[in-house]
């Protein structure tokens, strides 16, 4: 039974109370825009003596994934946090933690990458880091945020997967506006996280065990089995978690949040928290006599295909939303996903992929809008179905 108590926050604040009742015994973080609040915070409740976590302060980010690698691997729960060219000097590590095994929990404030150098939001930092091995959730409001990264300990540390996650959030956006959020007792937290029992601690004298060993190529392939099977098993195992939370609070989880998309002409699939400008003007829309409808992928890594593929399997046309590009490809990472999702499950609809909001450039109605405009001409079969900039 949920007992929640509602107040004003802003998205970081909410993850640092969600890291904060999750109890890490160890943090290893270096301040950047726009993550840094959640560290300050965090840092504050260390002080406080709220939590008995081992806080350290390194140089670089590089360092500070690297101590979580080690924590980690000596059986601690662990958590960081980081943005985009943290992110970014983070790489080295991040398939290293994930090919170990290690249920590191990482916060990121969704920021652009340079050059040129802005601090504004799109998600050229998360997807960069795609196919390091993590799991990847992305939060819409500073409530989901705070929802993501206690379903995300206790998915990383479930023994049927035993991997990292990122549990992300758009920075300022989210990371910095303030919400109407709930937040739950921290015994209901612990209750639902439990404790964490490390399966092969490094510290275990009694036990021996090699972390990040050598491996010849036959045992090499065979760790990346290994690794795919427990990121494909992830999906049921936080669809699982998520629905057990969602019995705790009374919010939802969904690994997919669909809109609208029952009876859509029109659907536009995108991530994060522009989902709600989209989800507004398609209301005003259907008050027009246009039905359009939102899927909001609320996992990432793994990609719920499936799911996105039934979710958009009665429209007349299909808009991907990228709040980044990859340069080179036909597509957006995003676009890209969905379009294979599509074939996967036979599903034939017409898709236009789009760039937008690229920097923190804004989403105006009007922008979304036009996207509806191009569908109708995407049914139709008059349309370029190229790559689109919506902010050039």
């Amino acid at each position: 039974m949920s007992n929640n108590k509602a107040f004003s926050a802003t998205g970081n604040q909410m993850v640092a109370e969600a890291i904060r009742q999750c109890d890490p015994d160890v943090m290893a973080a270096y301040p950047i825009t726009p993550q840094t609040t959640i560290v300050e915070n965090y840092a504050k409740f260390v002080a406080a003596g709220r939590v008995h976590t081992e806080f350290v302060t390194v140089e670089s980010e590089h360092s500070a994934l690297s101590a979580c690698v080690g924590a980690s691997s000596a059986g601690a729960r662990v958590a960081t946090a980081t943005a985009s060219q943290g992110l970014a000097y983070m790489w080295e590590v991040l398939p290293i933690a994930a090919g170990m095994r290690l249920p590191i929990v990482m916060a990121n404030a969704n920021r652009t990458l340079a050059s040129p150098i802005n601090i504004g939001c799109d998600h050229s930092d998360i997807m960069g880091v795609r196919d390091s091995g993590w799991i990847i959730l992305f939060a819409e409001t500073a409530q989901e945020a705070y929802d993501n990264t206690i379903v995300s300990f206790k998915v990383a540390e479930d023994r049927r997967v035993l991997l990292p996650v990122l549990t992300t959030l758009d920075g300022f956006i989210t990371s910095h506006a303030m919400e109407r959020c709930e937040m739950n007792d921290d015994q209901q937290v612990k209750d639902f996280v439990g404790d964490y029992e490390p399966l092969y601690p490094l510290l275990d004298t009694n036990n021996p065990v090699g972390h990040g060993m050598y491996a010849n190529a036959p045992e090499f392939a065979k760790s990346r089995v290994n690794e795919r099977a427990a990121m494909d098993r992830s999906l049921s195992v936080l669809e699982e978690h998520g629905k057990a939370w969602s019995k705790v609070t009374g919010r939802p989880f969904e690994l997919v949040d669909t809109w609208g998309t029952e009876d859509a002409d029109y659907v536009m699939v995108i991530l994060g928290s522009a989902a709600g400008n989209f989800r507004h003007v398609a209301r005003q829309l259907r008050e027009e006599g246009v039905k359009v409808g939102i899927v909001r992928p609320r996992v990432y890594r793994p990609f719920p295909a499936e799911q996105i593929a039934q979710a958009c399997k009665g429209a007349k046309a299909v808009a991907v939303m990228d709040r980044s590009d990859s340069m080179g490809a036909a597509c957006g990472p995003l676009g890209a996903d969905v379009l294979s999702a599509f074939y996967t499950h036979g599903l034939t609809v017409p898709a236009k992929n789009y760039v937008y909001g690229l920097g923190g450039c804004d989403v105006s109605n009007e922008m979304v809008r036009r996207v509806v405009a191009d569908l109708e001409k995407v049914a139709e079969g008059s349309a370029d179905r190229s790559l689109t900039y919506l902010d050039a």
